[in-house]
């Protein structure tokens, strides 16, 4: 086991050619040296992904024959913790650039990865994916596009997720409803006349239900890190998780990894919470109709498993007008959110268009 562990913690990669250190090349199955170009193919996992048994965790034993001891810096200023390698003299947080200094290390103990989503494009791609943004964007300042962006800021960072596997068991208790319609009269003034007339109305037939439902809830998604300061916005947080790698140190080559700052048990409390709205869906589904209200659920999840995960974003922040901004583009789908700058002009003179065109309309209605 220790011999285990001690292969899985070797982070840093030498190139066997010059002795430089090799780096992951998203978006392939390799590590390479940017030096003398030697590649090294990443060996397949033949045992596939590790799930791990929850129970023993939650009781707090067991944790130690899955995890190893890392290097870690926290930023004081926003205070994200990262992951860092030896070779490592000094860095930038990657949310808010603020400088780290490798004197401030410290060793913490983490459950070891399971799997990992590798990166699927380079740092390149990504700010060509910021320039097609920043182009797009609506009421923009015209000289934007020139914003300052330090390809030194822009870091391709693994997020630590928990993933939860469970059987799922759950009675129910609730109402069908089935949809009918009846003629309701009512009246309406025509010409100064009031005339009768029917229209129909929906209504809905209740009838109590109750059944049971199961089956099997794969990789309930729950985030693992707290983000207070630089949240990951929802609208990048979208990954394909059919394309998770069982976990090899070699995908981390080159990229900072966060470590973990929402405990296992607090992770598993919100998938169990996941696993309750998933047990009203399928006793919706179950109870059937055109309607359904769902009174009461008893559920009960057996065979837990869990994954600690690790998925790539990459961040970086641009400047204009002596202000920060911020952006996070998904490091597998290329989705883009960030904060940006608006023109004061732009919309000022959009909004008294729109009113000239409002204007404009009403005296031709006049007429």
């Amino acid at each position: 086991m220790e011999e285990e562990k001690k292969a899985v913690s070797e982070h840093k990669k030498s190139c066997s050619n010059c002795g430089a250190e090799l780096k992951y090349k998203p978006g392939t199955s390799t590590i390479t040296c940017e030096y003398c170009g030697h590649n090294e193919t990443i060996a397949p996992n033949q045992n596939g992904f590790q799930e791990l048994e929850l129970k023993p965790y939650l009781q707090e034993m067991g944790s130690l024959s899955h995890s190893e001891e890392i290097l870690m810096l926290h930023c004081k200023n926003c205070g994200a913790n990262q992951h860092i390698e030896e070779n490592y003299k000094s860095l930038h947080c990657v949310y808010c650039t603020m400088p780290l200094i490798i004197e401030d290390a410290y060793k913490e103990d983490w459950i070891l990865p399971g799997a990992v989503l590798p990166f699927q494009f380079d740092q390149k791609k990504s700010h060509q994916i910021f320039s097609k943004w920043v182009k797009g964007l609506w009421f923009a300042p015209n000289n934007l596009k020139k914003a300052t962006l330090d390809p030194e800021n822009t870091k391709g960072l693994y997020l630590p997720y928990w993933t939860f596997d469970a059987q799922l068991y759950a009675n129910y208790t609730g109402e069908r409803g089935d949809y009918y319609y009846v003629n309701v009269p009512y009246t309406e003034t025509v010409n100064g006349k009031t005339v009768s007339r029917t229209r129909q109305e929906r209504r809905t037939r209740w009838l109590p239900a109750r059944g049971n439902v199961s089956g099997f809830v794969d990789d309930t998604l729950i985030k693992a890190s707290h983000q207070n300061k630089n949240p990951i916005p929802q609208k990048i947080a979208n990954w394909n998780l059919n394309a998770l790698e069982p976990f090899n140190t070699s995908f981390l080559a080159g990229f900072v990894t966060e470590k973990y700052t929402i405990p296992l048990k607090d992770g598993h409390l919100s998938s169990t919470k996941e696993a309750e709205k998933i047990a009203v869906s399928w006793a919706k589904r179950d109870i059937g109709g055109d309607t359904q209200r769902v009174h009461h659920v008893d559920m009960s999840l057996s065979n837990e498993t869990f994954k600690h995960i690790l998925l790539p974003v990459y961040i970086s922040a641009y400047r204009y007008s002596g202000k920060k901004y911020n952006f996070f583009i998904n490091g597998q789908t290329g989705a883009i959110s960030g904060n940006r700058p608006y023109s004061f002009w732009k919309i000022f003179f959009f909004v008294v268009f729109i009113l000239v065109v409002l204007s404009v309309f009403y005296l031709f209605s006049k007429k």
